[in-house]
């Protein structure tokens, strides 16, 4: 990229950081205009990381593919920081973006009136969620997991209620032990190889001597028990459902997010450092990460059967989704790699649109929100009667079209996340069987896989329905609540985009196919970041 498209690359992480410095400027009852920035800047997301996909897979680059590096202060790499927008890092910044949008489109119907500075915090969330996805130093990528983490700290808290303190609290603590283990295991691989530029360490890697193999595999473990934690793998995942459970539902449609930055530094460094050609360090963990993606699955599972709420089902399925996506990394292959791609974002989507739906379904079953004081929201003085007359003159759909619109998006849901034929989900679950099948010799692993992928659908399929039929098909003497447009607009966006992910799933697939090629050519991705000229300077 030349000119200002070569800035592309920082802008996801530099315009949500600049906007929510402008915001801090304006006090809390300028709620339209905070709300006009936010929405804004999260649309510009969309576009920028949309022109990112498109620069990386075709552009007007003389080789498709080619990673994009930006060299921060004009330094060269491995001295400076550089960020890297490759195929993989390029969709998952497109991917955050667009739950970005929805779940802030969504929190605008009056979840961002429950607590102070929330635009501020999302925006910030999203910098820091991009900045881990683009980054290409270990060290840097510590820092803005640290920004989005903090950032989630205030966005879990947002609101009122007692058991959303409590599980709040839980997830903070667990999080700064994390980052204890990140801080240890950063520096053993730092000790032992004297640089955490990622593509530097590619090259390091396969040189280290035997005798200090050990010491860089143990620090790589470490870091790995960060990254799997922030994955919900089991049995490091006993937070993800009552913490998902207890935040609001916009916050938790944008943490679905979350668990892939840990899926997605641990297929990045995995094909970097772990690869086929890591010398004594390869295929480093792959049967950890099988066997732990098989226990987490099955254990989603029961939890998917034996929860009754509907945020517990969403929790569970988060961990059903992260196990297959571990197991199909452990196993390796250019094949399932793609279809792992398709899987992950499919899932994604169909997740964050659950959590969204979740309590306009449990409003109209007349149960009282998720939590227990966010029922009214938090308001200046000022401000308090100006909303309630709103609310009092709001006029919702009319009743059949509210049952109508709740059940269609559920029914909807459902077929996703059970994937059954021919939404999304079954395409990306068929692709991972085909893979798995492709191979000359089934291995007892992919039969396993292939079983769990199966038996977790059914179990999604069950309880789902026995949710939809409490929540939506029971006769109720009450009439349903109004539904809001603004809550209604972001759920069919985010199903519009599975939507589309069917219809269009040729060339998606063939992304995801030069991205997992990508991935098992580690060259390019080195020879990119290790060439990269720096301003004013031909290409080293």
């Amino acid at each position: 990229m030349n000119g200002w498209m070569h800035h592309l690359v920082i802008a996801p992480i530099v315009l949500p950081m600049f906007v929510c410095a402008v915001l801090l400027a304006f006090d809390e009852r300028r709620r339209t205009l905070k709300r006009l920035l936010s929405l804004g800047t999260a649309a510009t997301l969309v576009v920028i990381s949309a022109a990112l996909v498109w620069e990386v897979d075709a552009g007007r680059s003389a080789l498709p593919g080619t990673p994009h590096v930006y060299l921060l202060g004009n330094w060269p790499a491995p001295f400076g920081i550089v960020l890297v927008a490759d195929r993989l890092s390029a969709l998952m910044v497109l991917l955050t973006s667009v739950l970005g949008f929805t779940a802030l489109f969504y929190a605008i119907a009056r979840w961002d009136r429950s607590g102070p500075r929330f635009h501020v915090l999302f925006l910030l969330l999203l910098a820091g969620v991009n900045g881990a996805f683009l980054t290409g130093d270990v060290f840097n990528l510590f820092v803005f997991f640290e920004v989005l983490l903090a950032a989630s700290y205030g966005l879990i808290l947002h609101g009122a209620g007692e058991e959303r303190t409590r599980a709040s609290l839980h997830y903070i603590t667990i999080n700064i032990a994390t980052s204890l283990l990140f801080l240890i295991g950063v520096a053993m691989i730092y000790a032992v190889t004297g640089t955490l530029n990622m593509a530097e360490l590619a090259t390091r890697i396969t040189s280290v001597p035997a005798a200090d193999l050990m010491l860089l595999e143990a620090g790589a473990a470490i870091l790995g028990i960060a990254f799997l934690l922030k994955a919900g793998i089991w049995p490091l995942s006993f937070w993800l459902p009552r913490t998902y459970a207890a935040a609001a539902p916009p916050v938790a449609a944008v943490f679905a997010i979350m668990t892939k930055v840990g899926i997605y530094v641990i297929l990045r460094l995995s094909s970097l450092l772990f690869g086929e050609t890591s010398g004594g360090a390869a295929g480093f963990a792959d049967d950890w990460l099988i066997w732990a993606g098989f226990a987490t699955m099955i254990y989603g599972t029961l939890g998917i059967l034996a929860t009754r709420k509907l945020t517990g089902v969403a929790g569970h399925y988060v961990m059903v989704s992260s196990g297959t996506l571990l197991a199909a990394i452990g196993m390796g292959g250019e094949l399932l790699m793609a279809a792992l791609l398709f899987y992950l974002v499919s899932s994604t989507l169909a997740v964050s649109a659950l959590y969204l739906i979740i309590e306009p379904v449990e409003r109209n079953a007349g149960e009282d929100d998720m939590i227990e004081g966010i029922a009214e929201p938090v308001f200046d003085d000022e401000y308090t009667g100006a909303v309630e007359e709103e609310e009092e003159n709001e006029i919702g759909v009319v009743i059949p079209g509210t049952i109508a619109i709740l059940g269609g998006g559920f029914i909807f849901c459902t077929l996703l996340l059970a994937g059954l034929p021919p939404l999304s989900g079954f395409i990306a679950k068929f692709a991972i069987v085909d893979a798995l099948f492709g191979s000359a010799a089934i291995s007892p692993t992919a039969w396993i896989l292939i079983t769990l992928i199966i038996a977790s659908g059914l179990a999604t399929l069950i309880s789902m329905t026995r949710a939809g039929i409490d929540l939506l098909w029971t006769p109720s003497e009450d009439s349903p609540p109004s539904l809001s447009v603004i809550e209604v607009a972001p759920i069919g966006l985010l199903l519009a985009a599975c939507l589309a992910l069917m219809v269009l799933a040729g060339p998606v697939y063939l992304y995801m196919e030069g991205t997992a090629a990508a991935l098992a050519d580690r060259s390019t991705y080195i020879g990119a970041v290790r060439g990269a000229p720096r301003v004013g300077e031909a290409t080293r």
